[in-house]
């Protein structure tokens, strides 16, 4: 089954603004600030937020984040559910930070 994705989101849904809790969500730029709402949404989104970014992003490019970029918020542990994800276990991707020992993502353990 091949799934498409598409870049209609164009804000962040009133409901998902709780992984925002430290800015005011109505001010992140989906372009501008996807790093940080990429980072965010993985680590500590619930299933339905990363549904939400995958519509906003995409896959290729929530792979491209992870693979070129990372964040500092991503943990170890996220960072290979998404390997796996994207079969990707022998691409060079940014280690997490070496703070970041467990996940905040209640939909991963």
């Amino acid at each position: 089954m091949t799934v498409r994705y598409t870049r209609s989101v164009v804000v962040i849904p009133r409901k998902f603004r709780w992984v925002f809790w430290d800015v005011d969500p109505g001010t992140l730029d989906l372009a501008r600030n996807q790093d940080y709402i990429l980072g965010r949404v993985l680590e500590r989104g619930t299933i339905d937020e990363v549904r939400w970014a995958i519509a906003a992003y995409g896959m290729p490019e929530i792979h491209r984040f992870l693979r070129d970029r990372g964040s500092p918020e991503l943990s170890r542990r996220t960072v290979q559910f998404w390997r796996a994800v994207f079969k990707a276990e022998k691409e060079r991707w940014p280690e997490p930070a070496a703070w970041r020992r467990d996940t905040g993502a209640p939909w991963i353990d």
